[in-house]
């Protein structure tokens, strides 16, 4: 790792844990740079305000999960065991994370905010994680409607969305209740997703296609 990717890993790292020792509104970048052990304007060159900071956790935690999920990926071709995995490894990864979850979410919560997930801000993070269920679908044995297909992926983020938002919320031993969730709804989704190849059931999952693609539309 080059050294201005270490400097900004560490930078990143030490934001994390004061926001969630501290609290995210009463940590400075002036004490975040502090603790990280580099000058206040070093720690701006990298990140100009704290959401950049968050921002650059969101693309961190992608990176991670990415790295570790792909690999449970290989040589397995069942749709809901693809998606159970990546599900289950993107909490493993989140999992010290999960006091901070806390911290953050109420800003991240404004649709306003540049923290959101669904803000311009989050482009990247949002476009990964929406790249990896691509991968789980596509590399899936999964007969689909070729119509939902295509918006497959970005249904399955915001199902993604949801369960993250189920996380923060948990306070079982290691977040046991979300990792249930995770294992209960993903054959669910799965027995929805199959049948929608039926002529039957294409109606139904057309219209769903066409309200996620009004809702994206920007106004």
């Amino acid at each position: 790792m080059a050294k201005s990717e270490e400097t900004r890993s560490l930078i990143v790292t030490t934001a994390m844990r004061l926001f969630t020792e501290n609290g995210y509104n009463r940590t400075t970048m002036r004490a975040i740079a502090a603790e990280a052990g580099v000058s206040v304007g070093n720690a701006y060159y990298y990140f100009s305000s704290k959401e950049q900071l968050v921002q650059g956790f969101y693309d961190e935690m992608a990176g991670q999960h990415l790295a570790a999920a792909r690999p449970l990926l290989d040589g397995e071709t069942g749709f809901a065991a693809r998606l159970k995995a990546v599900l289950l490894c993107w909490l493993d990864v989140a999992e010290p994370y999960h006091r901070f979850g806390t911290q953050f979410f109420v800003n991240a919560a404004d649709p306003e905010s540049p923290l959101s997930p669904f803000s311009t801000d989050s482009t990247a993070a949002r476009e990964a994680s929406i790249g990896l269920m691509r991968e789980v679908v596509e590399g899936s044995d999964v007969k689909l409607d070729p119509e939902l297909r295509a918006q497959l992926p970005e249904l399955l983020w915001l199902y993604q969305m949801g369960v993250v938002l189920f996380w923060v919320h948990d306070r079982s031993a290691r977040t046991n209740r979300s990792r249930l969730l995770v294992e209960r709804t993903v054959p669910l989704l799965a027995r929805l997703a199959a049948l929608s190849r039926l002529r039957v059931f294409r109606p139904v999952s057309r219209e769903i296609v066409s309200l996620v693609e009004d809702l994206a539309k920007r106004d």
